[in-house]
């Protein structure tokens, strides 16, 4: 694989931020169900899921750019020196100051230490065949422990009707993977609901990560939100606000009567208490602000009343 920065399009200087920025906009660009004519978008993809892996994990980062780890995160085998032990000439061991198979001095030579005829060579012979086969069994120094996979981060669009409602709902992922939700109590605008376990899978048989969802809040058409209540306003008829008498609101879950007082004036708030949005302890409130509407097409009736009022007749 191609050396992760390349992939993404970064500098080795680059901020997490960046490295985060970066592999978003790849993952959106090539990802398979936006490239479906195109078969070589899902290689690109998972390149660039891989790099991410590397680069975008802070211990993983600092080993690959140790040169501890290849691009696929893989160990890399730090040399050998006969005389030292494994690892003692490091990762600038052996000829041309590079790691790896040119770091060694094989000497298998008449007067070498891997002579089979010489002292100590078989035992060196030895050695060296089983610092290999622990390379073969993943053993030794070179073994990792299992890493959790990476965090999946997107966001979840919830109607008010959906947070009264509760419940699951299922949604797709951007990776086109679709999981079923349990909207919680007393969740709102900007939080986060967590879901162990669903997201990206371990590179090395570890836990997989999660997924963070953010909740946000369509706007509604009747509704403000306040943290957990909620404000509308009411039209109401001249007749009901002068006489009283119940008014049919529309709250999220159903109507409900507000029992209307006589003289009733535009702008009053009246509480219908629990008729607000769901918290960890029940509900928030509905506050009704009322706004009188005069009949439409006029009525006479009315006009001459208020002429006589204002005539003081």
């Amino acid at each position: 694989m191609r050396d992760p920065y390349t992939v993404l399009g970064v500098s080795k200087s680059a901020s997490e931020a960046e490295i985060k920025k970066a592999f978003r906009k790849l993952a959106k660009q090539h990802h398979p169900d936006r490239n479906k004519d195109d078969p070589k978008a899902k290689e690109r993809f998972a390149e660039a899921n891989t790099a991410y892996e590397i680069v975008g994990d802070k211990d993983k980062r600092g080993q690959f750019d140790r040169g501890e780890i290849d691009a696929e995160g893989k160990p890399r085998f730090q040399g050998f020196d006969p005389r030292g032990g494994p690892g003692a000439g490091g990762a600038g061991a052996g000829r041309g100051g590079r790691g790896g198979f040119e770091g060694f001095s094989f000497g298998f030579g008449q007067d070498g230490p891997f002579q089979r005829g010489g002292a100590g060579g078989a035992d060196a012979a030895d050695m060296f065949s089983d610092i290999f086969s622990q390379m073969g069994r993943g053993g030794g120094r070179q073994s990792q422990p299992p890493r959790k996979g990476a965090d999946i981060e997107a966001e979840l669009s919830l109607s008010l009707e959906d947070l009264v409602a509760g419940g699951a709902r299922r949604m797709s992922l951007p990776n086109g993977r679709e999981v079923e939700v349990n909207i919680p109590a007393g969740v709102g605008d900007g939080k986060t609901i967590r879901l162990k376990g669903q997201g990206q899978p371990s590179p090395n048989g570890g836990p997989a990560g999660d997924l963070l969802l953010t909740v946000r809040l369509r706007p509604h058409p009747r509704f403000t939100v306040d943290g957990f209540d909620l404000k509308m306003t009411q039209r109401v008829p001249l007749i009901d606000a002068v006489l009283g008498g119940p008014v049919r609101v529309e709250a999220l879950d159903g109507a409900v009567e507000l029992a209307l007082p006589a003289m009733t004036s535009s702008g009053r708030n009246f509480r219908l208490r629990g008729k607000g949005l769901p918290k960890a302890d029940g509900r928030g409130d509905l506050y009704v602000t009322t706004s009188i509407v005069l009949p439409e097409g006029g009525d006479e009736e009315l006009e001459a009343l208020m002429r006589k009022r204002r005539g003081g007749g």
